[in-house]
């Protein structure tokens, strides 16, 4: 045949066509021709994915343990729901907080003695201390300590160094952080600021847990606090603020303690009414000088009238449910009082009698070897 094709025959009679008679370089040609575009499309799909397909292959770096901090640390954090500024009315009165107007300043006029504390000076910082001490564990159950000053206070020069609450709390062994607002900046005053408004401190709480873990810059940290129960701490004239923050805070059961260091100066009701609610859920621990002593005296009794229990020795364990009242020797001085007052260091004393949250295990004695 001169054809390049030759035409065979089945049974049947059907024809079929042979490349039998295809020269052999041609075929050869012919199929390396295939090969190659086959190659050519084949790289065009998968060239797109390479990048994802190379770094699914590469070696996967190991993921760092979150440890318990080697080392504290120590933050001052704009707050969105800080106490200040505040332009709001006053609850007990109905009037108007910014008062007193001076040209472009706004400022509050004192009730105590009539003098002006200017806005842009006394109540415009929304700072938040946020301290978190060395060797807390992130993976255990935590605390969070809220610590309200007091009047003529600054979170560094008066929480931090002269009350040493931060320190205090390092040197229990307590798994807990610290979150302390500024209220009025070094002044003769216990505004409590937006805490007098409907639901603000529990804003303020929710709004530490996203603040405290964000200090880890670590993804797997977000929402760790998220649980985290609190203890409300006030000395002096935090006691106005802490009042107000049980009162309309809607803290709830999330709160899980209330200590007033030399505090009760009054809204006596208030305590009185957050005390029967949570008596069941959380304690009470309440210790004072002669500064206090009748407010104390008034609260004990209405609670009495209530058909309260309370106890006045120091507890060993601040359990759910105690409600204790302590007054101080004769000679404790109220300006002193958070880190002098029925022992060096109160804060250290309460913080390890809070059961449930050690950082580390008691230690146990062991036996002693057999002879």
């Amino acid at each position: 045949m001169r054809g390049r094709f030759s035409r065979h025959f089945r049974e049947g009679g059907n024809p079929v066509l042979s490349c039998r008679s295809f020269p052999k370089v041609e075929s050869e040609n012919r199929i390396a021709a295939f090969a190659g575009m086959t190659l050519f499309f084949l790289m065009l799909t998968l060239t797109p994915a390479m990048p994802a397909f190379a770094t699914a292959l590469a070696p996967t770096a190991p993921r760092i343990p979150i440890a318990p901090l080697r080392e504290s640390i120590t933050a001052f954090v704009p707050f969105d729901y800080s106490p200040f500024p505040f332009r709001g009315r006053i609850p007990d009165s109905g009037k108007k907080f910014i008062d007193k107007f001076d040209g472009n300043r706004k400022g509050h006029v004192s009730p105590r003695d009539g003098s002006v504390h200017w806005e842009d000076e006394i109540f415009n910082d929304n700072r938040v201390l946020l301290y978190l001490p060395r060797g807390f564990d992130i993976r255990k159950p935590a605390l969070i300590i809220v610590f309200f000053h007091g009047n003529g206070a600054t979170l560094s020069r008066d929480v931090l160094d002269r009350q040493q609450v931060a320190a205090q709390l390092e040197a229990a062994n307590l798994n807990a952080v610290l979150v302390a607002p500024q209220f009025a900046v070094d002044a003769a005053d216990s505004s409590a600021g937006r805490f007098w408004q409907y639901g603000v401190f529990h804003q303020f709480v929710e709004e530490a847990t996203h603040k405290l873990g964000a200090q880890y810059h670590d993804k797997r940290v977000d929402g760790a606090f998220k649980t985290s129960k609190v203890v409300l701490i006030a000395y002096s004239g935090g006691y106005l603020p802490a009042a107000w923050s049980l009162a309309v805070g809607q803290i709830g059961s999330r709160l899980h303690g209330v200590v007033l260091l030399d505090a009760l100066y009054g809204q006596i009701d208030k305590f009185a009414a957050w005390i029967e609610r949570a008596r069941r859920s959380a304690f009470f621990f309440s210790a004072y000088t002669e500064s206090t002593h009748d407010e104390n005296e008034a609260l004990k009794s209405q609670l009495t009238d209530a058909n309260l229990r309370y106890k006045t020795a120091l507890p060993t364990k601040l359990l759910p449910g105690s409600v204790t009242f302590m007054e101080a020797p004769a000679t404790t001085k109220h300006e002193d009082f958070v880190t002098q007052a029925w022992t060096p260091n109160p804060l250290t004393w309460l913080f390890s009698r809070i059961p449930g949250y050690a950082k580390t295990r008691p230690a146990t004695a062991r036996p002693a070897p057999k002879r």
